[in-house]
């Protein structure tokens, strides 16, 4: 099968599409062929030679933590899953492939009418978002500040904390304000200036903050919410170490899949696809990724 190789660390030269041997599912496990898979920044710095806490991997390696597609193959003791099944699902890499194992307890069923990119980009950004808002405690009454807001964690953490019934401030390029007003958010332009403007879009004040972008998000936070428990971040861990806010991190699950799933379903969660690329263009993706200016997620078809 084809699959999305890191030769070693470095940039998007490092990438290549190699032929690899079909994975095979062992006990409690599913084989997926996968259609669509999204491209993180977690894996343009794993490209680059990051490694999360408790993944210990040396080139070359499959890159990719998030996909949808049919599944393919049973191991034993799969559960209730059947061959044919339209699923979309996560592990640790091995994604951006033609086929991907994973355990069984890590899949979701694909709402019919989820289109396939969408499907493939949800789970990593989209629980990323949902554990960093419950692990700030965002619910009716807060006044939320996004940094990132039109990325595609940013996006999907904008319309949960409205869901849950914040007022939401977003950070974003000015390209990106009429569609962070689509979602029910107040745009404002990330930069110099940063803490002003955001005074002045929310006068009430601001009771947390959640960085998703990087770029002295938490310095300008740190002036903005007095409770630094309640300020957090998914890109800046030495920054939050240095200012004494919350690194936030936590296990992916398919019952918080699930929940983002129904809320799709229900119309409630919209999904931001900026570009889908075939396989063999994952350079240019991971390209588009290191902009820093994505609206929503980038895509990988297979």
């Amino acid at each position: 099968m084809k699959a999305v190789t890191v030769t070693g660390s470095g940039g998007p030269e490092v990438l290549r599409v190699t032929e690899v041997p079909d994975p095979e599912p062992g006990p409690g496990e599913v084989r997926v062929r996968v259609y669509t898979a999204g491209v993180q920044p977690v894996d343009l710095a794993i490209r680059e030679g990051f490694r999360p806490p408790g993944l210990a991997v040396e080139p070359p390696f499959v890159l990719g933590n998030e996909f949808a597609g049919v599944v393919d193959a049973l191991g034993p003791d799969a559960g209730d899953w059947r061959v044919g099944d339209e699923v979309l699902g996560f592990r640790v890499l091995g994604c951006q492939a033609d086929r991907v194992v994973v355990d069984a307890g890590r899949l979701v069923a694909k709402p019919a009418g989820m289109p396939w990119e969408q499907a493939g980009s949800l789970s990593a950004s989209g629980q990323t978002a949902h554990l960093a808002l419950t692990e700030l405690g965002v619910g009716p009454g807060d006044t939320v500040l996004v940094h990132g807001a039109a990325g595609g964690v940013g996006t999907v953490a904008v319309q949960l904390a409205r869901a849950w019934g914040a007022t939401v401030v977003g950070t974003a390029s000015e390209r990106n304000h009429a569609h962070l007003r689509e979602l029910g958010a107040v745009p404002v332009t990330y930069g110099e200036g940063l803490v002003e403007r955001v005074r002045a879009a929310a006068p009430q004040g601001v009771t947390a903050a959640f960085d998703a972008a990087g770029r002295g998000a938490l310095e300008a936070s740190v002036e903005l919410v007095a409770d630094r428990d309640r300020i957090g971040t998914v890109v800046d861990y030495l920054g939050a170490e240095r200012l004494g806010v919350r690194q936030l991190r936590g296990e992916r699950t398919a019952g918080r899949l699930a929940e983002l799933v129904k809320l799709w379903e229900a119309g409630a969660l919209r999904l931001e696809v900026e570009e889908s690329f075939p396989i063999e263009r994952v350079a240019q993706a991971h390209r588009l990724v290191g902009s820093g200016h994505v609206r929503g997620k980038v895509v990988l078809t297979m």
